[in-house]
């Protein structure tokens, strides 16, 4: 009877963790890696949003993990992405801004700067694990006739826009499948003509919309990818261009809203399509990238995958800078109170939501401070597959995810430079958040410092209290920054100093 009670006991105790982490290295998980497009840090309901609904990423939330600490590794969309892909911070990646190389009109298409041949990407490490994959989204690292096509780059398919600039249309006339030109049911729309304010009735603003929904068309392929693929595993980029301007979004999804709230129709004075309801299309727009997440995580449990695949979700970077194609971060409390927006290096550019889901892996309903970036996901990708990575900045975080915590490391800083915005630099040491800005221009620009642990929203600057701290902020920037390739996107040491190299 002792021997039973002891039994019972035992079971009772250990039950919660069986079958969680016990994830075993040679494993291969099915991987899902969704990326939203100028995502703030607050507009999911699981990190405090009141005014948009996002019950399927939040029920992501509620079954997987949420951090509070994760980082983007660039404030804007190419550098982020390439950081994403190669594992390098901005001192050290190929691609450190957005570089555009063609214009907006489909016979003037030219992406943005290629990713180079040889150069180690996430989907090639994958492959070398046997993974099967594909891309369906924006890509923004090179077109279909350059050596950055995802075709040359380790996808074994992909769909999408290859130019950040022709998604600034959700209606394009086409998108990219395979190297190949994919007609849309769409008329050629040029998203950056203003209405005029007087004169603009309902059929000018209905010239903004078409047939074809662009994310919808890229669920359409992610799930055929996945029916294709269900019995090998298999690695999905799947990369959505909402909530990124223009402000665009089918009908039904802008009715759920309209009525809600106080709107004037935006007239796109200030860039990119017009809309007779810009709240309540920005608020759709993150409606429907929710509903695409639910048909994504449906689909992974009707193929009885969804104890073999990890989802994991974020943004490239924080929410567009206020009134932007008619946006208005400051109405939906979009960065929750953090300093900055797109394009700057201070938390409300840079901070990001970071959901991951993985049935009896991750424990259920957890919230993770610790402080993490997305150069690190493929350091993460090659513990989970068993493979050894050289030069990455990344770091894994598989421990914290799988409830690990006695096992994770935690970076010793996390890096970012941004060349654009008039050059700034932006170091994590522990609780310490040193800035730099404007150093183009003046390349003596001073450290501000934030103690993050007390200032979330980096209010203070404390950097004359701590010449010391600044002093270690001074060495990390020198020894991680690396000549870039680009004369515009050097700007921390335009001249190089010979004498310095030969000693």
């Amino acid at each position: 009877m002792k021997k039973s009670l002891f039994y019972l006991l035992i079971c009772t105790y250990f039950a919660p963790l069986w079958g969680q982490n016990t994830f075993k290295k040679g494993a291969k998980p099915n991987i899902i890696y969704i990326y939203a497009d100028d995502l703030g840090y607050a507009e999911l309901g699981c990190y405090g949003q009141k005014k948009i609904k996002t019950p399927h990423l939040d029920k992501m939330a509620n079954e997987g993990m949420r951090f509070t600490q994760h980082y983007s590794s660039a404030p804007v969309c190419a550098p982020s992405r390439c950081m994403l892909m190669t594992g390098k911070h901005g001192g050290h990646s190929y691609i450190r801004g957005n570089y555009e190389l063609g214009g907006f009109e489909d016979n003037t298409e030219g992406g943005q700067m290629p990713l180079p041949e040889g150069i180690q990407t996430l989907p090639k490490m994958l492959k070398k694990a046997g993974y099967t994959t594909a891309l369906c989204g924006k890509w923004g690292l090179g077109m279909n006739n350059t050596t950055g096509s995802p075709s040359n780059q380790g996808f074994d398919y992909y769909y999408g826009y290859l130019c950040q600039k022709q998604a600034h249309n959700f209606y394009p006339t086409h998108l990219w499948e395979n190297d190949r030109w994919d007609t849309l049911n769409n008329p050629s729309i040029y998203v950056h003509r203003p209405l005029d304010a007087q004169k603009a009735t309902d059929k000018d603003f209905d010239y903004f919309k078409g047939k074809d929904f662009a994310p919808a068309k890229m669920t359409e392929k992610a799930l055929g990818f996945m029916d294709a693929n269900q019995k090998k595993p298999f690695f999905l980029y799947l990369a959505y261009t909402l909530p990124h301007v223009s402000l665009q979004a089918p009908d039904e999804y802008i009715a759920r809203y309209k009525g809600q709230f106080d709107e004037k129709p935006y007239y796109g004075n200030k860039g990119y399509a017009s809309t007779k309801y810009p709240l309540s299309t920005y608020a759709a727009m993150i409606g429907f990238l929710d509903d695409q997440v639910g048909l994504i995580l449906e689909k992974i449990k009707t193929l009885g995958l969804d104890k073999n695949t990890i989802i994991l979700f974020s943004s490239d970077n924080g929410a567009t800078f206020n009134g932007v194609g008619g946006t208005d971060v400051a109405f939906f409390n979009s960065v929750d109170g953090l300093r900055g927006f797109k394009m700057d290096v201070y938390e409300g550019g840079i901070r990001v939501p970071f959901l991951a889901r993985w049935t009896d892996k991750i424990p259920a309903g957890t919230i993770s401070d610790h402080p993490s970036v997305q150069y690190d996901l493929m350091a993460t990708l090659a513990e989970l597959t068993g493979q050894k990575l050289e030069k990455t900045d990344g770091l894994s975080f598989l421990p914290e995810l799988l409830g690990q915590k006695n096992k994770q490391k935690r970076h010793d800083f996390l890096f970012f430079e941004y060349p654009e915005k008039g050059g700034q630099v932006a170091i994590r040491l522990g609780d310490w958040k040193g800035v730099r800005t404007d150093v183009r221009k003046n390349p003596q620009a001073a450290w501000q410092l934030f103690n993050l642990k007390t200032d979330r929203n980096e209010t203070t600057d404390v950097s004359l209290q701590h010449p010391d701290i600044i002093q270690q902020l001074e060495t990390i920037q020198k020894r991680e920054h690396q000549p870039a390739h680009v004369k515009e996107w050097e700007f921390i040491a335009p001249k190089i100093n010979v004498k310095n190299i030969n000693e």
